[in-house]
């Protein structure tokens, strides 16, 4: 079977994919710098996968960022890989916006390093992670489709559009084959409650923020404004389980195995490009974020409105209709089964 090589694969998105290509039989290579995980993850994956595969040999894990070139290329040496999913990146909005020169550092020099030695190896087959932020979600009115226009409003959404852009020159000039996938908000974790999403310190992200509130690590939720021209004044997002989305790398994967072009492994003629977006095309908002949680947990989640967060779109949600004709992915979760998975994670871990 062939070999894929995941970065940021012991992160949250990562390791959920990680665990998906090795169940459909792919054998994995995980690259990570655990800027924002640690190796226990690689020890819980190794456990998953051998339950659902029954070979119990732990992933194949290189800890080194990927701006290191040479380290990249020793990956490339030791290993015959076959395929990409690129998954490592900072992603914190208002982090983005307090200090840009970090995001365009990781996110767009660490790419062109892996694109490089890519290029060097002649492997040519990559499924990026991108993001909803880079459409014009200030001016235009959703749901967004994938011809949507693109407007990016913080940092971290430009290292986005411009990592997009990066991988369209190499299609057309370098012969990649190329499919972006751009997310919208992924909730949950594996239903067996051993990976999730966890970050360091206060979270950038709803749900987990939600869950230490829950859990008495914090004692209230900061909602970030509640004068958006929305329903009930709070920011709507289109929230996804992780798992959904996980499933749907693989789809994309196969996806691009059926349509990439052979090229030499030099500059050749023109490779493929295909964009997805990857949502299930229905909003939530933050205090309708809340009430499904309190439902789903039994527990009441005590929150104080606070300023607007910079960099935010009031409302924001997918047409997900061509990801879901061309790869046949369907939204097979809901976002009470997410948050009841999330909430298994955090109540496992922290027991």
């Amino acid at each position: 079977m062939s070999t894929i090589l995941i970065t940021g694969g012991l992160g949250y998105i990562g390791s959920h994919a990680a665990v998906v290509f090795a169940q459909k039989g792919y054998d994995i290579v995980i690259i990570d710098n655990l800027s924002n995980t640690n190796l226990s993850v690689l020890e819980k994956l190794t456990t998953l996968i051998g339950k659902f595969t029954g070979r119990s040999r732990q992933p194949k894990f290189y800890q080194i960022d990927l701006k290191n070139t040479e380290e990249v290329r020793k990956v490339f040496h030791e290993n015959k890989i076959d395929g990409v999913i690129h998954f490592a990146a900072f992603k914190a909005v208002e982090e983005s916006c307090e200090d840009p020169f970090k995001y365009y550092e990781n996110n767009i020099s660490g790419g062109v390093s892996l694109y490089k030695v890519m290029n060097e190896f002649g492997i040519k087959n990559i499924v990026f992670s991108s993001s909803c932020t880079v459409y014009d979600t200030m001016n235009v009115t959703p749901p967004y489709d994938e011809q949507t226009p693109k407007k990016t409003i913080n940092p971290y959404g430009s290292t986005k559009r411009m990592s997009e852009i990066i991988l369209e020159d190499l299609s057309t000039h370098k012969g990649f084959n190329t499919i972006l996938l751009r997310y919208f908000n992924p909730i949950g974790a594996h239903p067996s409650g051993l990976i999730g999403e966890n970050p360091k310190g206060i979270p950038n992200n709803l749900l987990p923020y939600i869950y230490k509130v829950a859990t008495g690590e914090y004692e209230f939720l900061n909602v970030r404004g509640n004068d958006y021209p929305t329903p009930d004044g709070t920011c709507i997002r289109d929230y996804l389980h992780v798992m959904d989305l996980a499933e749907a790398h693989v789809l994309a994967y196969e996806y691009l195995q059926k349509n990439k072009k052979f090229i030499p492994s030099s500059a050749g003629p023109e490779g493929f490009l295909d964009v997805f977006n990857l949502g299930t095309g229905q909003g939530t908002s933050v205090l309708e974020m809340i009430q499904l949680t309190e439902k789903a947990i039994d527990k009441k989640i005590t929150y104080k409105i606070g300023p607007r967060r910079p960099g935010d779109a009031p409302t924001v949600y997918a047409n997900p209709s061509k990801a879901n004709t061309i790869l046949g992915r369907k939204t097979q979760r809901t976002i009470s089964e997410a948050i009841q998975d999330g909430w298994r994670f955090i109540t496992k871990n922290n027991s």
